[in-house]
């Protein structure tokens, strides 16, 4: 029997040590325990679409330099510059509000880093995401918001993850945010690169989301095709707290984002909505879980997918009722559009529920553009492309529209007509 793969030891040789020692030192006992990790297989039950397209050559181990022009969503808004993984202090602009703090994980005192340290990976669950742990063992910088009780930023916190694909090699920019009681922040993380050769970004945010707090999340990948982006995003969820999440993805060789939640106070609600779109070969992967841990507790989760070509899009999502959070609310609605013969889209909506006084709802659908509404539209006069573009725009527009940062709105927008330009070319 062929061995199983396994992580290679190139992967496993941080070359960044302007870190605090107590994060040094988190970094190299998380390395260690990724000696002979095995690497996901079609047999790895979360990754058995997505493990063909994990390409983890020695090329790719190297860390990327810090450098590149920048090119960034919000000229004037407020701003966090990641370069090739590794915070740029001069091109970022933060912003000066009594009660909030950014700080570079390099720049953290060690007893702050202690703290941090002690606090890493409390989100995620490692089983589901093996990726996010070669983060916590690679990452070379990262960025710590901390928001004390009533906290509010009333400007939207952009951060611009950069990669500039000179060279081969992977970034791992990593993300902690602590929300106190009651604070409020939109924070903006949008994907872009420059450059021709193969690279990967393995990125990690974290959210600890206190009593009555309110958090959201936006989330705009728009990577080129030679970078492959595997993404993780844990949440913990506090009493009477909301956390409202916005993902928009377009495909690439690999694209792969874990968005897991744990509803831990009463009262806690979350919203969950995403958008992804492929085309040619690209592959885009979404895996989403909700814990429902006590009760009382709200959650709604919408996805689209649109797959062109001969590119495959993939959704799955949990919810997980637990026995004491009785009176729970929890909806999931996946719906696909397959815009030729040769795309392909695996759905698998789950609900596991413990409790009994509940009410829990999840659903899936895949299907083409329908042809009576697109002759509707065509004997109405408006040509077959614009008919087309219509009605796949309407299918996205709706949760596209509920993006509350118009910034956002507009480069999701401009992305989206360059995808119905490449998809509908006949007159």
């Amino acid at each position: 029997m062929k061995p199983a793969p396994t992580l290679s030891s190139a992967f496993l040789q941080p070359a960044g040590e302007a870190l605090p020692q107590p994060l040094l030192a988190l970094r190299k006992q998380r390395g260690t325990a990724l000696v002979d990790m095995p690497l996901p297989t079609r047999k790895t039950e979360n990754w058995k679409y997505s493990s063909k397209h994990l390409k983890l050559s020695d090329e790719l181990a190297s860390g990327l330099p810090a450098g590149g022009a920048s090119t960034r969503i919000a000229e004037d808004g407020y701003r966090v510059v990641f370069r090739n993984g590794v915070v740029d202090s001069q091109a970022s602009n933060l912003p000066q509000v009594d009660g909030l703090s950014v700080q570079r994980f390099a720049d953290l005192s060690d007893d702050e880093a202690t703290s941090l340290a002690e606090r890493l990976d409390n989100t995620l669950d490692s089983n589901a995401t093996q990726m996010a742990r070669l983060n916590s063992a690679r990452f070379e910088d990262g960025l710590l918001i901390t928001l004390k009780p009533d906290t509010a930023l009333r400007e939207p916190l952009f951060i611009v993850h950069e990669v500039t694909a000179t060279a081969s090699g992977s970034a791992y920019p990593r993300i902690y945010v602590d929300a106190g009681r009651h604070s409020q922040i939109i924070l903006v993380e949008e994907y872009l690169s420059s450059g021709d050769e193969s690279v990967m970004v393995d990125a990690v945010t974290e959210f600890m989301v206190a009593d009555g707090a309110q958090i959201t999340s936006i989330r705009l990948n728009v990577e080129d095709q030679n970078v492959q982006h595997i993404g993780a995003t844990g949440v913990r969820q506090q009493r009477d707290s909301r956390f409202e999440s916005h993902c928009v993805g377009f495909g690439g060789p690999l694209r792969r984002h874990d968005l897991q939640l744990r509803l831990e106070g009463e009262g806690a609600e979350c919203k969950l909505n995403g958008v992804v779109v492929t085309q040619g070969k690209q592959h885009y992967d979404n895996h989403t879980c909700i814990e429902h841990m006590v009760p009382n507790c709200n959650s709604e989760e919408t996805y689209r997918n649109i797959a062109g070509d001969q590119s495959h899009a993939v959704f799955n999502g949990r919810i997980h009722i637990h026995k004491d959070a009785q009176k729970s609310n929890a909806n999931m609605n996946n719906k696909n559009l397959l815009l030729s013969t040769g795309a392909e889209i695996d759905t698998k909506p789950e609900l596991e529920i413990y409790a009994d006084d509940v009410k829990c709802a999840h659903g899936a659908t895949i299907g083409q553009l329908d042809e009576t509404s697109l002759f509707y539209l065509v004997s109405r006069g408006i040509d077959r492309r614009d008919a087309n573009v219509l009605l796949t725009m309407a299918f996205i527009n709706e949760l596209v529209s509920q993006i509350p940062v118009q910034q956002v709105r507009d480069s999701a927008n401009e992305r989206l007509n360059q995808f119905f330009d490449d998809s509908f070319k006949e007159a």
